[in-house]
């Protein structure tokens, strides 16, 4: 059936159910697990603010982000460990968070992806997006909402 699942977290509180959520999922069907954090790309050079700095700004915002990929990957290798079934951590830094998914996803050989939603309704959709609408009008891989 599923044999690596694909599971995109950001550390939130509706994350951590879905790194728990598809631990047990793994377990039972006997899946590995690759969790993904998809950071934003640092904006780019503003006109107002000198080279040198904005370099700086990129370097900080590598670190801090990567500091932040590897504590919330961490937790999940570790919840995942725990219960038995094989992890693999990856994070990057992409311009589209929904494309990205879908193109991690296919580079790992994941066959489900498993994401959560905040279901904020048609309203907030408008106003902030919804990765997974867009993961699921994108992806023609399965794909399991969590709410």
């Amino acid at each position: 059936m599923y044999k690596r699942l694909l599971v995109p977290v950001d550390g939130s509180d509706l994350s951590d159910r879905a790194m728990h959520e598809s631990v047990a999922l793994a377990r039972q069907l006997g899946a590995a697990i690759t969790g993904f954090i998809a950071e934003p790309m640092q904006p780019a050079l503003s006109e107002t603010r000198p080279h040198s700095l904005w370099v700086e700004d990129v370097k900080e915002h590598e670190a801090r982000t990567e500091a932040h990929a590897r504590q919330v990957l961490g937790r999940f290798e570790e919840a995942a460990r725990a219960a038995g079934v094989p992890f693999t951590g990856v994070h990057d830094h992409v311009p589209r968070i929904d494309k990205a998914i879908i193109a991690v996803a296919e580079a790992q050989g994941c066959d489900m992806i498993v994401m959560v939603t905040h279901g904020r309704g048609a309203f907030g959709e408008f106003l902030f997006g919804s990765h997974t609408k867009a993961v699921l009008a994108g992806s023609r891989l399965p794909l399991l909402v969590l709410h």
